[in-house]
């Protein structure tokens, strides 16, 4: 067996169905005695009725969390945070809103107490993107670590079909680059391939069923355990090309990973073929990454850059973006390959190995 490295980070999980009735008792736990509830627009209703369910302990809602935390959205919810006296945040929602709660607890040290409603798993993760200028940036750091994490499958059960469908192909996208990254450890490759399997099954069924608990449990675990996987070790180029994508173009975070996960899945597969057969093993498939193109077409997804709204001539520019500053990768980045591969993504070519 290699040497390795494993860090577990602290994060405390509760999970089932109704744990959400524990949010009042988890919150006194971390010390929280006004808090604020951060969700996107799109959840306002559910934020209301978390700081209802919170009672005293709600001193205000901020429901403007916007994709790839963008910087001038944190210093609203700063100023919101301080008029309203609050000296913690409950996020509710995905990693939207997640990333607003731990840039805030960059800047103040605030306790986070999160309650997902997707399968986007920045939750478990010290991992915060934000975006300024046109340009997405990430950094790992304790403080935007959250302290607790409530799973409730019944927050999921309304989760759109093609959301679930993307919010689950990105948390295995967690999970895959796990498992040829340059820190991977036996440890987090067992969680990968369980993480991989339990979404692989249950995303199809909730395509089918969406109110299927029994799919929306594997899901939910799945992707659960694909997102400490993300917090345990370093990412390569599928995450790189979603940054570019995402901070550059502003294109859907769930929907840029849905469809770049099998293009850059194909590139890197000729450099980690033990990675390829712990997944082909895992999906039960000898074609990983052309099965996840079929998965993204069984939940309704869009499987090219084009449909996202990037235009074509910005393949280019995402080229160089991506080699100005790499990520580390288990295959060498080289400019066409890499401009091949995007320009796949762009048009939504299903992977031929």
């Amino acid at each position: 067996m290699q040497d390795f490295t494993y860090n577990g980070l602290p994060t405390r999980v509760i999970f089932g169905s109704g744990t959400r009735n524990a949010m009042a008792a988890e919150a006194e736990k971390l010390g929280i005695t006004r808090a604020l509830v951060l969700s996107t627009p799109f959840q306002a209703e559910l934020a209301r009725e978390v700081a209802a369910d919170l009672g005293a302990l709600a001193v205000g809602r901020f429901t403007d969390a916007a994709m790839h935390t963008p910087v001038a959205v944190t210093e609203d919810a700063l100023a919101a945070l301080q008029d309203a006296g609050a000296d913690g945040v409950v996020s509710v929602g995905g990693g939207s809103t997640t990333g607003l709660g731990k840039a805030i607890a960059l800047r103040t040290d605030v306790p986070q107490l999160v309650l997902p409603t997707t399968y986007a798993g920045s939750e478990m993760t010290n991992i915060l993107g934000q975006t300024e200028g046109g340009r997405k940036t990430t950094l790992r750091d304790p403080r935007v670590q959250p302290e607790t994490v409530i799973y409730d499958v019944d927050l999921t059960l309304t989760l759109p079909q093609g959301l679930s469908g993307t919010s689950g192909i990105n948390a295995i996208a967690h999970a895959v680059e796990a498992l040829y990254a340059e820190d991977r450890n036996p440890v987090v490759s067992l969680l990968a391939a369980e993480g991989v399997a339990a979404l692989y099954r249950g995303l199809p069924v909730i395509a089918e069923d969406a109110l299927n608990r029994e799919a929306r449990t594997d899901a939910l675990y799945g992707a659960w355990l694909c997102a400490v996987c993300l917090a345990s070790t370093g990412v390569a180029l599928h995450h790189k090309l979603c940054h570019v994508l995402g901070g550059s173009f502003d294109l859907p975070h769930a929907e840029t990973h849905t469809v770049v996960l099998p293009q850059a899945l194909a590139y890197n597969a000729p450099a980690v073929p033990e990675a390829m057969a712990q997944l082909s093993r895992a999906m039960g498939t000898p074609t990983p990454a052309a099965a996840l193109f079929d998965l993204a077409v069984t939940m309704g997804a869009e499987t090219s850059l084009e449909a996202l709204g990037m235009p074509e001539s910005g393949i280019e520019s995402a080229v160089d973006i991506t080699l100005e500053n790499p990520y580390w990768n288990p295959r060498e980045l080289a400019r066409e390959p890499i401009r091949d591969t995007l320009q796949a993504a762009w048009r939504g070519d299903r992977p031929e190995l």
